[in-house]
């Protein structure tokens, strides 16, 4: 069990749902509009899933290889490397999962003839391990990199069947293929989005809750060095940018698009969801003087990442509609 919570095994559950959603909730929709199927096979699908697990559990290994003196400060009964799993275990460990998820990535993008799908494999594997020795301890880069990662777990199932379709259907289907295409890196990227603007905040939100340790080993973090109250606006800020957008584009859709009335339903569900969420992070940020105050905002941001998941279910039962 301490080997399963070290890799964040229910982290990883969420970005095996994540890409299945993405591939089957959204891709295919979109290509079943345009009387099409989905190009790219089951098994690489998978392929690339488990190639993005191990490398990401490869990444909460390093991390808390790299974090061990820190998280003896903010959360020693959490400690695991050293306690329960020697460090140069761990180190092995982590070289396992990630050359055999880089592995497994390198082979999809050979099977697939696709380059840049490996490329973001050996590149996301590299920006982990950098993250965690050292652009963690850094002014805000480290977030960057982590929210531009979870937003790449979205995008790198998209990067595999676009390819496909724009090889498949040749020049004599191109208008059609550029247009699917088109449509695809809209919706996709649009939930990729939001999943680096949550992820980016609630990275913040985690610097405020290690303020303690991060200051002990003279990390630079946004609270560190801007100040808490500055840190606890920029996440103010982030929580409304992320409100307003998915409220205009849900907006937006409804308007714009022919969509049947149990839209409003459907929508009115997440809206709210959002809207209570939102407020109960900004009540806890700002006003609940308790000690786990920040802890319980980043339970609320994860919640807020499942009610958005829940959308491309919304999305998938839209289309078929």
């Amino acid at each position: 069990m301490k080997i399963l919570n070290l890799i964040r095994y229910k982290n990883l559950i969420f970005i095996v749902l994540i890409q299945w959603l993405v591939f089957n909730s959204v891709i295919t929709p979109i290509l079943a509009k345009y009387g099409m199927q989905p190009f790219l096979p089951q098994f690489c699908f998978w392929l690339i899933t488990l190639a993005t697990v191990l490398i990401a559990a490869g990444g909460y290994v390093i991390n808390d290889y790299f974090d061990l003196k820190i998280d003896r400060i903010n959360r020693p009964e959490k400690v695991i490397i050293g306690e329960a799993i020697s460090q140069k275990s761990a180190m092995s460990l982590y070289i396992t999962l990630t050359s055999i998820g880089v592995l497994f990535g390198v082979i999809v993008s050979i099977l697939l003839k696709n380059s840049t799908l490996g490329f973001i494999f050996v590149i996301t594997a590299g920006m982990l391990w950098f993250y965690s020795s050292t652009y963690k301890r850094q002014f805000l880069i480290g977030n960057l990199i982590v929210a531009f990662c979870s937003a790449l777990s979205l995008i790198v199932v998209l990067v595999a069947e676009s390819t496909l379709i724009t090889a498949r259907c040749g020049d004599l289907l191109y208008q059609i293929s550029a247009l699917v295409v088109q449509e695809l890196y809209y919706w996709v990227c649009g939930f990729a989005f939001f999943a680096f603007v949550l992820t980016f905040t609630r990275e913040i939100v985690k610097d405020l809750e290690d303020i303690k340790g991060d200051r002990e080993m003279e990390c630079r973090t946004l609270p560190i060095v801007w100040g808490e109250c500055k840190a606890k606006i920029v996440v103010t800020c982030l929580l409304v940018l992320t409100l307003v957008a998915l409220l205009f584009v849900d907006i937006n859709v409804t308007i714009n698009l022919n969509l049947p009335n149990d839209r409003f339903t459907l929508s009115s569900f997440c809206r709210s969801g959002i809207i209570v969420l939102t407020t109960m992070m900004m009540f806890y940020l700002w006003y609940k003087k308790v000690e786990n105050r920040y802890k319980m905002v980043s339970l609320f941001i994860k919640i807020m990442m499942v009610v958005g998941v829940s959308y491309m279910l919304i999305f998938n039962y839209l289309m078929a509609k």
